[in-house]
């Protein structure tokens, strides 16, 4: 299919064919200047809890909000990850995407603002987030949870990490999950997939941009190749929750997500793949802009509803 009108839109409007090169600017400047593109494309809904707090990571203290869009009773749980190349964005710039999964699907969200590279190389986000799996499912009274019904989930490099912590609560023996949302997850390090190739440039998120973000994510290139970091890559998917991978036509990850859906799959998991067709890289954050994205909002809470359901 052609672009989509309204993405094209964006496009024109952000200059995406002019982006400055990343390896030229320090993250502090970068990450202004995300915070300042995300918080214009997004809906915010009421919600009436919403409280910050931390938990004891393994490195220190870990910031998250918790979301909750009703009180009166235990609610399923998301535990969500940002997305942002591992570099980029924080418990701001993906707030409007927590209040509206957790109005949607009617379940409490914990987003977690992870350690970011360069200053935490890998494995700092994945056992970050891990470890607020952990604490969100011990803490499940206090946050007004069932811990029977949690899902993961997460955009980007949220969507590695959502991918990463299912791994990791299967090979560490929990906690259980019902569900992993996977919204055009990065799966692994190569940047060569016909998708690279073929949007390597004036699509939002370019082929440039990810090497930009591995590079300061990974200590050394040999890590790319470990499956907390690609999972796409691990020996084995079974045994993991069930999934639902999101992916964007006009986009970069577009094939590695897609891969890590058909290996799941192979794998026996029951696994769901929903490509939109005309879309890029971060509709899913641009629903004040884009039609279709309004759609995979509701695409995506309703699969956890269902999910929460049983």
């Amino acid at each position: 299919m052609p672009l989509d009108p309204q993405a094209a839109t964006v496009l024109a409007e952000l200059g995406a064919g002019k982006l400055p090169d990343l390896s030229t600017l320090p993250p502090e400047i970068v990450r202004k200047a995300f915070r300042e593109l995300l918080a214009r494309d997004a809906e915010s809904v009421a919600l009436p809890s919403i409280e910050d707090s931390t938990f004891p990571g393994p490195a220190g203290p870990v910031p998250v909000r918790v979301y909750r869009p009703e009180t009166s009773h235990a609610l399923p749980l998301l535990v969500y990850f940002h997305g942002g190349g591992f570099v980029l964005c924080d418990l701001e710039t993906h707030d409007p995407v927590c209040r509206m999964l957790a109005k949607q699907a009617g379940c409490v969200v914990v987003s977690v603002d992870y350690r970011l590279a360069p200053e935490a190389k890998f494995p700092a986000a994945p056992e970050d987030c891990y470890a607020a799996l952990l604490w969100s499912t011990t803490h499940a009274r206090s946050l007004g949870v069932d811990p029977s019904r949690v899902a993961v989930a997460g955009d980007s490099a949220g969507g590695n990490l959502a991918a990463v912590v299912a791994l990791l609560a299967k090979e560490r023996g929990g906690p259980s999950l019902v569900h992993q949302l996977l919204v055009y997850p990065v799966t692994d390090f190569n940047l060569d997939t016909p998708s690279y190739l073929e949007h390597a440039d004036g699509y939002l998120l370019t082929r440039d941009m990810m090497r930009w973000f591995w590079n300061h994510y990974l200590a050394r290139p040999e890590d790319g190749a470990h499956p907390m970091a690609s999972p796409l890559r691990a020996r084995d998917l079974r045994g993991l929750p069930p999934a639902t991978v999101l992916s964007a036509e006009f986009d970069p990850l577009r094939d590695e997500g897609e891969a890590y859906a058909a290996r799941l799959r192979a794998a026996g998991v029951p696994t769901e793949l929903r490509r939109y067709d005309g879309m890029i890289h971060g509709f899913f954050g641009m629903t004040a802009r884009i039609d279709r994205a309004r759609e995979a909002a509701r695409d995506a809470a309703r699969t956890l509803r269902e999910a929460f359901a049983g």
